[in-house]
């Protein structure tokens, strides 16, 4: 009879306590063990870690819910503890984060990354619309392996796609499944029967000069009909409608043969009820846009989905922010300099089933790539976010390597 592996002590206190095992936890903590840190643990109640980008091709046919997840347990960094439980609050007077089990764990230093929750309240009918069939999205775990399924099966009718109002996991990208459903349609000769809308919260897709107007090329190429600075407001599951508050005011859509329709985000419950939120309506953390250091408590810091960064999240966001978390992290506790987040991020955006453009910004405005037309949709881009990216995020920034 084999001899059962030992059951590790339970975790009551790290040195650097990481709340979220997600793409911004794990490179983290794998940056700092690699920067010399010696005592990291990670909170994390999910068994399964998501490369949540390729969530998006497998909602278009093009990547497999396989290609996505990974245990947990093989992305936490060796070194790393693994404390498997929720967060329900955290005290910063006495530096103690309490679990839904009732574990106590200490800190000396706090990362707060748990990414962002769906908040279903906000658009009333969508969850049931969901369990109805004929609404999902790749945003959903669940969600997404349905979503290719419907689309791809559809000849005629109206099909509604919405990108979710800021703050949301890289918003834009929500345009994924839409663009490369409209080319799959217009390759098989029903594009032209399809009413095909797209909700945008804003007036262009990405607010990148040079990258929208490939985006907006790509909409008319497709004969989209674009409802631009609106949102998504009530869905009804049994009449298959669903009403968008527009500039001029609501409109209903219906009747609806598929909806792919994000839901829209919020930071957990426990960061506003434990002191740690902003003042806005999804309570992010309040952390300085530039050091990531918390405003109200030194020790505390945020950074991903669910803080305060005063850019479009996405992976790209992650890397440069991991990066000058871990330095500023060990600057802080030896009274160095901390260095600054420039508010980089990037949204690739595909336009077709094979082609991609590569939208990059700071704060300052667009960053383009050294390329003529550098924003133009490419092959090479989109074999590079389909097919590389995935695996460098595995095996690289996972690790801290990059």
């Amino acid at each position: 009879m084999p001899t059962p592996a030992p059951v590790p002590p339970p975790v009551t206190r790290a040195e650097v306590l990481v709340v979220g095992a997600g793409n911004a936890g794990v490179s983290l903590a794998a940056k700092l063990l690699r920067d010399g840190a010696r005592d990291v643990a990670i909170v994390e109640p999910s068994p399964v870690h998501r490369y949540r980008p390729l969530l998006n091709y497998v909602g278009a046919g093009r990547a497999t819910p396989a290609d996505v997840e990974r245990p947990t347990a093989s992305v936490v960094p060796p070194g790393c503890r693994w404390v498997q439980d929720a967060v329900a609050s955290v005290d910063t007077a006495q530096r103690t984060v309490r679990t839904r089990r009732g574990a106590s764990i200490g800190y000396g230093t706090l990362v707060v990354c748990p990414g962002m929750r769906e908040d279903w309240a906000a658009t009333p009918g969508l969850q049931d619309a969901y369990g109805a069939g004929w609404a999902g999205s790749t945003y959903v775990p669940g969600s997404a392996p349905l979503v290719w399924p419907a689309l791809s099966g559809l000849r005629e009718g109206r099909v509604v796609f919405s990108v979710p109002p800021e703050p949301a996991p890289c918003g834009p990208t929500a345009l994924k499944p839409a663009l490369m459903a409209c080319d799959h349609w217009r390759r098989r000769g029903v594009l032209a029967d399809l009413d095909v809308t797209v909700v945008l919260p804003e007036e262009h897709a990405l607010g990148v000069p040079g990258a929208d107007e490939h985006v907006e090329e790509a909409f008319a190429a497709y004969g989209v009909s674009v409802l631009r600075g609106s949102r998504v407001l009530a869905v009804d599951p049994v009449l298959r409608s669903v009403d968008v508050a527009t500039p001029t005011g609501t409109r209903r859509l219906d009747p609806v043969a598929y909806a792919h329709l994000v839901p829209h985000y919020r930071a957990p419950e426990w960061i506003t009820a434990s002191g740690l939120g902003d003042a806005s309506p999804a309570g992010l953390v309040d952390v300085d846009p530039s050091t990531l250091r918390s405003t109200r408590h030194p020790d505390v810091w945020g950074l991903g989905d669910a803080a305060a960064i005063a850019t479009r999240s996405s992976g790209g966001a992650l890397r440069k922010q991991v990066e000058v978390l871990s330095h500023n992290i060990a600057a802080a506790a030896s009274g160095r300099r901390l260095h600054r987040y420039d508010g980089y991020t990037v949204m690739p955006v595909t336009t077709s089933r094979d082609r991609l453009v590569l939208a990059q910004s700071d704060r300052r405005g667009p960053r383009p790539l050294p390329l003529p037309n550098p924003f133009a949709p490419r092959r090479w881009a989109w074999w590079f976010d389909r097919h590389v990216l995935p695996r460098i995020y595995f095996q690289r920034l996972l690790r801290g390597k990059v």
